[in-house]
């Protein structure tokens, strides 16, 4: 059916997954509201190997989302401190160029909590 809600179990999928951090609960949170179905932390994706074949390096995105396809990566840290993060998402891209990968920054999820009321920037920023 087209154009019909279908009601979220109880409790909403963001109360039932602990979180590493609380941006991914808020976004999680307005997932749910919005009826986007996700999946917290699904799959690792090896990047690096030793000599000996045993991986070295590892990526995990925060969320993937089935419907479209795409995972999600949420970084609340400075600008200058995620090129360690950005070099992980190219190396991905470079492994698996079918894979859609975006980064949700800390400007953009300063943004999101802003316009749609999610929690005060202040709250985060001092936890």
């Amino acid at each position: 059916m087209t154009g019909v809600l279908v009601p979220l179990p109880e409790p909403s999928p963001h109360e039932a997954v602990t979180f590493a951090h609380n941006a991914e609960r808020q976004l999680a949170k307005l997932l749910d509201f919005y009826r986007v179905r996700w999946e917290y932390e699904p799959q690792t994706f090896v990047l690096e190997w030793d000599d000996a074949g045993n991986p070295t390096m590892g990526f995990t995105p925060d969320f993937y989302l089935p419907a479209y396809d795409l995972f999600i990566e949420i970084t609340t840290l400075s600008q200058k401190l995620v090129t360690k993060k950005n070099a992980k998402v190219r190396r991905l891209r470079e492994l698996h160029p079918e894979i859609t990968v975006r980064i949700l920054y800390q400007r953009d999820y300063v943004n999101l909590l802003e316009k749609y009321g999610l929690e005060e920037p202040e709250q985060w920023r001092a936890s």
